[in-house]
């Protein structure tokens, strides 16, 4: 190996796993497209502040996992850790919701984290999500859960959980995370030093924690569910309600919570069991004070992320299909070359995907090449083919040779791709 590889937690996309990639974001963007979203891309990078605001100064993902570094104008600037705060700031800045009530959009692109990586989690990953703004209906929470089940069943998954519980707001949350910090620190012995600090800062996220000791020691530990104000306790029901009504399966989770302080109300997260310990393949849920956080008016929203490379390893067993030439050009000498690239110009004009051969080898080897691509066709140009002003085309399935002009090339193999040949 070289004196230069791939920074830690990152991996290269490459050409052989790329058509994967592909078809995942074909499959869920026509999903969300159909739900009525639209595609938004926000830059890679934003002012620093955006995220400690937005997200929260108290969270793991701004205190230790965000890249965040001055840049030469003396800026604070942080990769992106996660989309919803970068949305929500276009969301402001582009005033997009001056016309239309419910602003839905969608995205895709790599997210930053200084996480240990592991199967499923790298410190650059890719997520694809949809966000709603404008509305507090509960009935668009399950549309929302909906169009995240349906894009993860278009990509190949299966088996898919949903869990689903509600955070409360900054009406009752204060009181029951008040109760939570009480019940943590009256038993210190109990709990990790990671728990404990939590409790000081963020008491809900002790129920990510992954000690087993914890987790007994949180058995007994009150439940958010059973101090929600009545908004809360109704909105949760309505959205359960919404959900059995339109057929989808939800277990509600008294102690699911999210790792981002602008959550509220409804939180949920999609689990595979294709997966191990690192199950979840999407998550997301109401932010209905986010909007207001980062100096707009009062606007609900919600929305979910899906951690693509989780997918991927997910579905890595389903049989793909394999990406092939429909035409191979095959050339036999500099001038034949030149013609070649001529005749797969127009065929790939013509919407034809078209490999050409530049290895100088014998047509036989080239022949070859073309067998084991897959192509369905091979166009062979030498100098017989250029004197006489027709080329060879060879059906790689029958092994018929048929002679045509460079003319007529795109019409017959579009005649003979509507007979299936």
């Amino acid at each position: 190996m070289g004196e230069f590889t791939a920074p830690k937690g990152t991996k290269d996309i490459l050409p052989g796993d790329s058509p994967r990639w592909d078809r995942f974001f074909a499959a869920v963007e026509a999903v969300y497209k159909n739900y009525g979203y639209g595609r938004i891309d926000t830059p890679i990078f934003e002012k620093e502040n955006l995220f400690a605001r937005g997200i929260g100064d108290g969270t793991d993902i701004v205190n230790k996992e965000m890249y965040a570094f001055v840049d030469k104008g003396g800026r604070k600037i942080a990769l992106r850790p996660e989309e919803t705060a970068g949305v929500v700031r276009a969301y402001l800045e582009h005033d997009l919701g001056r016309s239309n009530p419910l602003v839905k959009v969608y995205y895709k692109g790599p997210m930053f984290r200084y996480e240990r990586p592991q199967g499923g989690r790298q410190r650059q990953f890719w997520q694809v999500g949809v966000e709603a703004l404008g509305s507090a209906d509960p009935a668009l929470d399950a549309e929302v859960i909906d169009c995240a089940l349906e894009s993860l069943g278009a990509a190949g998954l299966e088996d898919l959980t949903l869990h689903i519980n509600s955070v409360g707001c900054p009406t009752c949350r204060p009181g029951y995370t008040k109760l939570l910090r009480a019940y943590v620190q009256a038993a210190p012995d109990k709990f990790c030093q990671t728990c404990l600090n939590r409790a000081e800062t963020n008491p809900l996220r002790v129920f990510d924690c992954k000690n087993s000791g914890c987790a007994v020691a949180l058995r007994e530990a009150p439940l958010i569910t059973a101090y929600l104000c009545t908004d809360c306790a109704d909105h949760f029901a309505s959205v359960l309600t919404a959900l059995q009504f339109i057929g989808v399966a939800a277990e509600p989770n008294p102690r699911l919570v999210r790792g981002l302080d602008y959550y509220t109300k409804t939180a949920f997260e999609i689990k595979s069991t294709a997966l191990g310990a690192q199950d979840a393949v999407a998550a997301g849920g109401r932010y209905d004070g986010l909007v207001e956080q980062l100096g707009g008016p009062p606007t609900p929203g919600i929305g979910f992320a899906v951690g693509v490379e989780r997918v991927l390893l997910a579905t890595e067993t389903i049989e793909q299909p394999a990406t092939r030439p429909d035409v191979y050009v095959a050339t036999l000498g500099p001038k034949a070359r030149r013609a070649g690239l001529a005749a797969a110009r127009l065929l790939r004009r013509g919407g034809f995907a078209v490999a050409v051969d530049f290895s100088d080898k014998a047509l036989k080897k080239q022949l070859n090449y073309a067998d084991k691509a897959g192509a369905a066709f091979v166009l062979i140009v030498g100098d017989e083919e250029l004197a006489s002003g027709a080329y060879v085309v060879k059906n790689m399935g029958s092994g018929e040779q048929t002679a045509l002009d460079p003319e007529s090339l795109e019409s017959w193999l579009r005649s003979q791709r509507s007979e299936g040949t």
